[in-house]
């Protein structure tokens, strides 16, 4: 049965070729990153769709991951895959507290001042030395035509509401 794209979250992307038996660089987007391979029912995003993907074998090499697959025979195949995008069943994820979210879930949420000031969209979340930043990037709504980089604290996230795909912030449209 295919998936439906509502129903999967992204959890990694598969890089550059590692060897010469079709091996690839795994980037997780998972906190634990080798919790990846603890996921069943992996889908490959393609032109076409979604297709499954079978890990057969896996490992930590130096900082990163490699793994190889059951669709990808060789490294003229795995020379192919460089940026494939990793999805599984979002019920396949283990079940977050009240204030925890994920990623996937944020982006597209529409960023609101205490103001009432529409400052965008998010467009991605990324994780720096410091703390996760909040991507934000403008739309027709919005106050300016200005791309944001929101911190994501405790004292600047004020409220996240997925079933109004709305998130509240202390972030001022002067910032």
């Amino acid at each position: 049965m295919t998936p439906t794209p509502d129903s999967l979250i992204k959890i990694a992307t598969l890089k550059k070729p590692y060897g010469i038996k079709g091996w690839l660089w795994v980037f997780s987007d998972t906190d634990n990153r080798a919790d990846i391979f603890d996921m069943p029912n992996w889908y490959m995003k393609t032109a076409t769709g979604f297709k499954p993907l079978t890990v057969t074998d896996w490992r930590e090499q130096g900082s990163g991951l490699v793994a190889s697959f059951k669709e990808i025979a060789d490294r003229n195949v795995a020379e192919t895959m460089n940026g494939t995008t990793i999805w599984v069943d979002k019920s396949n994820l283990p079940k977050l507290d009240d204030d925890e979210y994920y990623w996937s879930d944020l982006v597209g949420l529409t960023v609101i001042n205490e103001e009432g000031d529409n400052l965008g969209v998010i467009k991605e979340m990324f994780e720096t030395s410091a703390h996760e930043i909040i991507s934000v990037k403008p739309t027709k709504d919005s106050i300016d035509g200005e791309e944001r980089l929101i911190p994501w604290h405790t004292s600047i996230v004020l409220n996240v509401d997925l079933s109004n795909q709305t998130m509240l912030v202390a972030w001022g449209r002067d910032y």
